[in-house]
């Protein structure tokens, strides 16, 4: 893991091709420009859990339902 303090519009390349660019904010938000190639998935931790929750309840239901049809024959 890497740690930084960075002024305002510094940025810092991941290989050849993503740039991410801080733009700054205050003491509970911090502003970013990811540029990326298309082919690149950037998605924010919160979106990542939320799917994840999402994919785990219609698991649960999926099984609920499973588990009914299987009771009622």
């Amino acid at each position: 893991m890497l740690m930084l303090t960075v002024p305002k519009e510094e940025y810092l390349m991941i290989g050849d091709n993503i740039k991410i660019t801080f733009l700054g904010g205050n003491d509970r938000q911090l502003r970013v420009m990811i540029d990326a190639p298309k082919d690149v998935n950037v998605a924010r931790g919160r979106a990542i859990k939320k799917r994840a929750i999402k994919r785990a309840a219609k698991k649960a239901a999926e099984a609920a339902a499973e588990k009914t049809e299987i009771q009622e024959i």
